[in-house]
């Protein structure tokens, strides 16, 4: 029933929750609702961000309101902490579905002194070593060629893992995209290359940057199989991912999955007006028609066990507390101090940082008598 290269997006739910294919038996209303879950908390963390920005206690933000189904989906099709996943910047609904504690995802976007990178990284570009989570990083499909090179070395020392590789739309007009999928074409290496495709990189529609009709058609390019799934319909993309999964880990090399979904809110904080500049809110109003978290409350409803209104309001003010509770928590520990730029890079410090560690350390002094806090 999976099979690439087919014209329409593969899809099990409509939009309006009833199943176009039967079911597969995993999908029970439990996992169902577990999946609804996972998705609306990550809803809603993105509206509890969006309020962190406006209260100016980060800086950056870019949401992934409208594509929780892909993201979510997505997690719950690989081996988590075994595989390796190279993501790009809209992937912490990915990230909280994999278990990342938001606990590490808020300290990092507040650059607290309970952020592993110690307020070293761009807001919103965390990285989760226990689930093999690369870090972010906000380059345009700089992660691509990286993602192949690991999925070379799994190869070459045989392990039972794979390299999951996310990005938008918008990097698969960029060279490096195309250098990676070579790459890991030609070793045969064991990546699922995942295009979460949004219909906008940043302001650039994707009918502007390619005169492909897909995506996933580019796989024939590299010498892959390429997918097409309804990002909006969360059991497609677990019975894709997980299939694809599943036939590389048996050695038949790379493939490309393109999810076809939406992202509702702006590129990030520093593009609030995208209905004004470049795209119609009657645009956006058919997405939302789409939306991945009703789709399964309709689904539930179909089968016989809705999510009620009570329901609903309870995941919600859950999440908003867990939220709050962490932000609290994580300002708790402080800002970091200006000494931490002259650690964790070098073993032996080079003459030159000790120089300017010492000049500043003087200024600090001359500051305020006590080398306090930059």
């Amino acid at each position: 029933m999976i099979q690439p290269f087919t014209p329409e997006p593969i899809r099990f739910v409509a939009e309006d929750g009833t199943p176009v294919q039967p079911l597969p038996a995993r999908f029970t209303p439990e996992l169902l609702r577990e999946l609804h879950a996972l998705m609306l908390r990550a809803r809603e963390f993105d509206r509890k961000l969006i309020t962190l920005l406006r209260q100016g206690r980060t800086t950056f933000y870019a949401q992934s309101s409208g594509m929780e189904a892909t993201q979510v989906g997505l997690a719950r099709s690989i081996r988590v902490g075994h595989d390796w996943v190279w993501p790009y910047y809209r992937d912490h609904t990915l990230g909280l579905a994999m278990g990342v504690p938001m606990a590490e995802l808020l300290s990092q976007c507040l650059g607290t002194n309970s952020d592993s990178s110690r307020g070293r990284q761009m807001p919103h570009h965390f990285a989760a070593q226990a689930q093999n989570f690369v870090s972010i990083s906000s380059s345009i499909a700089s992660q691509v060629p990286p993602a192949a090179g690991n999925a070379m070395a799994q190869k070459y020392l045989g392990v039972d893992e794979l390299t999951v590789c996310t990005f938008g739309d918008g990097a698969t007009s960029e060279g490096d995209w195309h250098a990676g999928l070579n790459m890991a074409g030609a070793a045969k290496a064991p990546a699922m290359f995942v295009c979460e495709n949004n219909q906008w990189a940043i302001s650039t529609s994707i009918r502007e940057q390619t005169a492909s009709e897909t995506i996933h058609i580019k796989a024939k390019a590299y010498g892959m199989p390429g997918y097409y799934v309804d990002g909006n319909d969360i059991v497609a993309v677990m019975e894709v991912c997980a299939y694809v999964a599943d036939q590389i880990r048996a050695g038949h090399g790379p493939a490309l999955v393109e999810c076809l979904t939406y992202r509702v809110g702006s590129h990030s904080n520093a593009d609030a007006d995208a209905e004004k500049h470049y795209r119609t809110r009657e645009e956006v109003e058919e997405w939302l028609g789409r939306d991945p978290i009703t789709r399964v409350e309709k689904l539930l409803e179909h089968l016989g066990h809705p999510v009620s209104a009570e329901e609903r309001a309870a995941l919600i003010a859950q999440t908003h507390r867990e939220v709050d509770e962490q932000v609290l928590k994580a300002e708790a520990t402080g800002q970091p101090d200006w000494r931490i730029m002259f650690e964790d890079v070098y073993a032996d410090l080079p003459g030159h940082l000790r120089d300017q560690e010492a000049f500043l350390r003087a200024e600090q002094t001359g500051q305020n008598g006590q080398g306090g806090r930059a």
